[in-house]
C-alpha cells in the first residue's frame, strides 16, 4: 500500500492526552474510524498525507469520547413533547404554565413535571382543570414512569375506572372508583398513546438529528439507549444514515416486559444482529421496579406511605427465568432497579447464573442500597449504572418527596456512587435524558459533587467520573477491548476540553468549553 493510501484521515496535535490516565503523548492519528497511532507533534508531521485533516487543539485536554451510559434519545422525543415544565416549582406556577401552553391538535402536552410541585397533595386532575379550558392534557412527570391526564384526555382514551395489568401499573382512582388522572407506570400511560397527537416522521428524524448534534456539543460521542419501543427505531436510524451520519454512536437495548414468552425472548436474541454504521442493538432492558416518588420502587420494607413492597414483575421468578434464557444465548441485560429489594433480586438472579464467563449484566439507577449489597457488585461482575444528575430532584434538608417516602435511614443511602467504586465495582455514568439534561459535563460535575439528599456523601474523584463515561461505560457494554480508551486499534471516539476534567473543580467542569468531538473518526462538533 502506498504511503498516501496508508496516511491518516485525521491527525490531532498539540493536545494533553488523558487515555483516561495521564499520557506523555500529544498527537493522535485516525484512519477509517480507528485510532492508528499515538505520538508527539514531530511524529504527526511524518504521519500526514495529502488528504489528512490536521487539527491543532491548542493545548486542550483530549479524553476518550464520552458515553452517556443510560439515555433515551429516541423514545425521549415523545417523552419531551410539548411544554417543558421542569422549571415549575408549585401549583400556581403549573396552572400559569398550562394557561399559556401551546396546543398541538387541540391538546396540551407537557413534560418534566416535578412531583414536589404538588406540595405533598395526591396528584389529581382537579388541581389543573381550571387552567385548561376543557382542553385534553397529558403531562408527563419527570421520572418518566407517571403522568397526569385531564378529564377530557381520560374520556378521549376511554379510561373510566381501574384496570388490571400484567405488569406493575395503575390507573389511580378515588374511593368511588373514578380515575384521578394519575397514571402510574408504563402500561397505564400507554393507554393514552392511541389518542395523543402523532409526530410526523420527517419531523421526528429532524428532531433526533438536532438532539444528537446538541449532545455532541457537550462532549458526547455515544449513548447506551435503554429502549427500542413504540416505533420502527432501526428504520428511523437507517433513514438518518441513508442521508448522512449519526452524530453519536448508539447502542440500543430493547425492553423485555412481564409475560414475555419463549418466542418473544428468542426474537430479542435475533434482534441483536441488527446494526448500522454507528448504531447497533446490544443487550436487553428489564424493569424490576418503578420509582420512589410514585410508590413503585421495590423495597425490603414499605415506604412511609405504606407502598413499595411489590416488584414490577408480579412473579419475580419469571424475571429471573427470562434473564437466564438470554444469558444462555449470550445476551447481556440491563435492569432498572431503584429500591433495595429490586437491587437484591437482580444480584440474586445473576448469582444464580453460576460462575464463569458470559455476557455482562448491569443494574440501572440503584438509588438506595444497604452496605451488604455493595461488595456483591464486583464479586458477581455486575456493572452499576447510575445517573448523578438525578440527585438534583431531591433536597439536602430531606423535605422532597423522594426523601420523605423513604425515611431517614434509606435516604441516608442516596446514590452511593463513591461507595460502589470504593467497594471495587465498575460504575458507568449517564444522564437518563430526558429525565435529566443530557449535558455530559453536568454528569461529570454532579458525580464529583452530588446534590440534594446525596450532598453529604463523598463524590467521585475527577478521574473516577471520567472513567464512568469512558472505560467503565465501555466495559458495561462489553466493548472494553475496542472502546473507552485512547489507544491504537480502539475506536476513534474522542472529546477535547479546554480544561482537564480530571483535575478541575466540579463547578468549572460543568461549564467547561468543548473544543472538539469526534465520533467514529468524524468530527461531529468543533468550537
Amino acid at each position: 500500500m502506498s504511503a498516501a493510501h496508508a496516511a491518516p484521515d485525521l491527525v490531532l496535535v498539540n493536545a494533553r492526552l488523558r487515555t483516561p490516565g495521564p499520557s506523555r503523548h500529544t498527537a493522535v492519528a485516525v484512519r477509517e474510524g480507528l485510532i492508528t497511532a499515538l505520538g508527539d507533534d514531530t511524529d504527526a508531521r511524518a504521519w500526514r498525507g495529502p488528504r489528512t485533516e490536521l487539527v491543532d487543539l491548542g493545548g486542550a485536554t483530549l479524553t476518550p469520547g464520552l458515553t452517556d451510559a443510560h439515555s433515551h434519545p429516541v423514545w425521549g422525543l415523545e417523552m419531551s413533547a410539548g411544554t417543558d415544565l421542569s422549571a415549575v416549582t408549585d401549583l400556581e406556577g403549573l396552572r400559569a404554565a398550562l394557561r399559556t401552553a401551546a396546543r398541538r391538535s387541540g391538546w396540551v402536552l407537557g413534560h418534566g413535571l416535578d412531583h414536589n410541585v404538588f406540595g405533598g397533595r395526591p396528584i389529581h386532575r382537579e388541581l389543573i382543570e381550571e387552567a385548561l379550558d376543557d382542553a385534553p392534557a397529558f403531562l408527563r412527570l419527570y421520572d418518566g414512569h407517571s403522568a397526569l391526564a385531564s378529564g377530557a384526555a381520560l374520556r378521549a382514551a376511554g379510561i373510566d375506572g381501574p384496570r388490571a395489568f400484567t405488569q406493575r401499573s395503575e390507573i389511580v382512582c378515588d374511593a368511588g372508583g373514578r380515575p384521578t388522572g394519575h397514571l402510574n407506570e408504563h402500561a397505564a400511560m400507554d393507554l393514552m398513546t392511541p389518542v395523543l397527537p402523532a409526530q410526523d416522521p420527517a419531523e421526528r428524524r429532524d428532531r433526533l438529528v438536532g438532539l444528537l448534534t446538541a449532545m455532541a456539543a457537550t462532549g458526547l460521542t455515544g449513548a447506551h439507549v435503554m429502549d427500542l419501543g413504540g416505533h420502527d427505531v432501526p428504520g428511523l436510524l437507517a433513514a438518518v444514515e441513508a442521508a448522512g451520519d449519526l452524530p453519536l454512536r448508539l447502542r440500543l437495548a430493547p425492553w423485555c416486559m412481564p409475560g414475555a414468552t419463549t418466542e418473544e425472548l428468542d426474537e430479542l436474541v435475533r434482534l441483536q444482529d441488527r446494526a448500522g454504521r454507528l448504531w447497533r442493538i446490544g443487550g436487553v432492558k428489564f424493569f424490576m421496579d418503578g420509582t420512589v416518588e410514585g410508590g413503585t420502587a421495590w423495597l425490603e420494607h414499605a415506604d412511609c406511605h405504606g407502598q413499595g413492597t411489590d416488584a414490577f414483575w408480579p412473579d419475580p421468578a419469571a424475571y429471573s427465568a427470562a434473564v437466564r434464557h438470554l444469558h444462555r444465548a449470550g445476551v447481556g441485560t440491563a435492569t432498572h432497579a431503584i429500591g433495595d429489594a429490586a437491587v437484591r433480586h437482580v444480584l440474586d438472579t445473576v448469582e444464580s447464573l453460576g460462575a464463569g464467563t458470559g455476557p455482562r449484566h448491569r443494574v440501572e439507577h440503584i438509588e438506595t442500597v444497604p452496605d451488604a449489597q455493595l461488595a456483591r457488585f464486583p464479586a458477581l461482575g455486575v456493572v452499576a449504572s447510575m445517573q448523578p444528575p438525578h440527585t438534583a430532584y431531591t433536597r439536602a434538608d430531606r423535605t422532597d418527596e423522594w426523601s420523605k417516602r423513604l425515611g431517614e435511614e434509606r435516604a441516608d443511602r442516596a446514590w452511593r456512587c463513591r461507595d460502589l467504586r470504593d467497594a471495587g465495582a465498575h460504575l458507568a455514568l449517564g444522564s437518563d435524558w430526558p429525565i435529566a439534561h443530557y449535558d455530559a459535563r453536568q454528569v461529570l460535575a454532579t458525580a464529583q459533587a452530588p446534590r440534594g439528599a446525596a450532598a453529604a456523601r463523598p463524590g467521585l474523584t475527577g478521574l473516577m467520573a471520567l472513567e464512568g463515561m469512558t472505560t467503565h461505560a465501555a466495559l458495561a457494554a462489553g466493548e472494553e477491548t475496542v472502546a473507552g480508551r485512547i489507544a491504537p486499534g480502539h475506536r476513534a471516539d474522542l472529546t477535547a476540553f479546554t480544561l482537564d476534567p480530571t483535575t478541575a473543580p466540579a463547578d468549572e467542569t460543568a461549564q467547561a468549553p468543548v473544543r472538539l468531538t469526534v465520533a467514529g473518526g468524524r468530527i461531529t462538533f468543533r468550537s
